[in-house]
């Protein structure tokens, strides 16, 4: 199947071939002869109900430092021009990326969008772990001080971290008698009016936070990220180190119990966190990890997720 495809992404020009989720979704798409553009979320434009943006065709080679060709920038009716979206700008998922998703939502299904821009917009990835009851540890979201301090005092050593962070940012280990939690409320409050997410903390990060790969709802395999000496977390953006793991029969479970949701919803390509035995996070902006899966296991979740895609298109 022949699919034309435009990407919203960070500028191609700067990410790691090596390493980037996107990459290895791009490459997948070129070799599978689609025609590909890019371009910056910046450039979508509702007018009369018609949504286009302006965008570059591109061409890729697996060289470092010489990985892309553009052509020409062109305007793109995003109803007509392509078949399907590609929403894997990174976050912070603030108001410009929910705009995003409203826009995007008035040309999906029609033209398809993945992850649903709706889905994306209801899911904040710290969020969407709570209507998981009993496959999550103890957490509470809250901007009240008071609630936050209760939580501490219950359950001892935590993590607190931003709601709406990305990338291991912001994300801080307190032990039971730790003093600073006032102060750290206070100093997030100065520049975000967002909720934190406070979680009793998990030992087994110690040896690893699971990332694995769903499509559409079902898992295709796992990567362990393992922090560097006494840090507590585990992303490789903040220097983890990912290694290779099978999947347990409790990540079995978590998936099977979470897999119908992400399919109903149209959440096509997702990466959750698992901690010991624990959920801690779906992430549905722009999951990564395939990369290290296809360098580890073989299995190559680009290629699965376009197979699917092309299903749903042939559909």
């Amino acid at each position: 199947m022949m699919l034309k495809v435009a990407i919203q992404m960070d500028p191609i020009e700067g990410v790691n071939i090596e390493s980037d989720t996107t990459w290895l979704q791009a490459m997948e798409a070129q070799n599978r002869g689609y025609p590909l553009w890019v371009y910056d979320f910046r450039t979508l434009a509702l007018e009369d109900g018609v949504l286009f943006c302006r965008a570059r065709p591109v061409t890729l080679r697996q060289t470092v430092g010489d990985h892309v060709t553009f052509g020409d920038e062109v305007k793109l009716d995003l109803s007509k021009d392509v078949d399907v979206i590609l929403m894997r700008q990174d976050p912070p998922f603030d108001m410009a990326y929910v705009t995003a998703t409203y826009l995007l939502e008035t040309v999906h299904p029609k033209t398809l969008v993945v992850n649903d821009p709706a889905e994306v917009r209801s899911a904040p990835e710290k969020l969407l772990v709570t209507k998981f009851p009993g496959l999550t540890p103890p957490t509470l979201i809250s901007s009240d001080p008071v609630a936050l301090g209760d939580f501490h005092r219950r359950h001892g050593e935590v993590v607190l971290k931003p709601l709406h962070g990305a990338a291991g940012s912001g994300v801080v280990r307190l032990k039971a008698d730790d003093p600073n939690l006032d102060a750290l409320v206070e100093i997030h409050a100065m520049g975000s009016r967002d909720p934190l997410v406070i979680q009793k903390f998990i030992p087994a990060v110690s040896k690893g936070d699971k990332r694995i790969i769903l499509i559409d709802g079902e898992p295709v395999g796992a990567i362990n990220r393992v922090p560097a000496k006494d840090q507590v977390r585990s992303n490789l953006r903040v220097g983890g180190t990912a290694q290779p793991v099978e999947l347990t029969p409790r990540d079995l479970e978590i998936c099977k119990a979470i897999g119908p949701t992400l399919k109903e919803r149209g959440l096509l390509f997702v990466g959750i966190d698992v901690i010991g035995d624990y959920l801690t996070e779906i992430n549905v902006t722009s999951p990564t990890g395939a990369q290290q899966l296809l360098r580890f296991t073989g299995v190559n979740a680009a290629a699965l997720m376009w197979d699917a895609i092309e299903s749903k298109r042939a559909g």
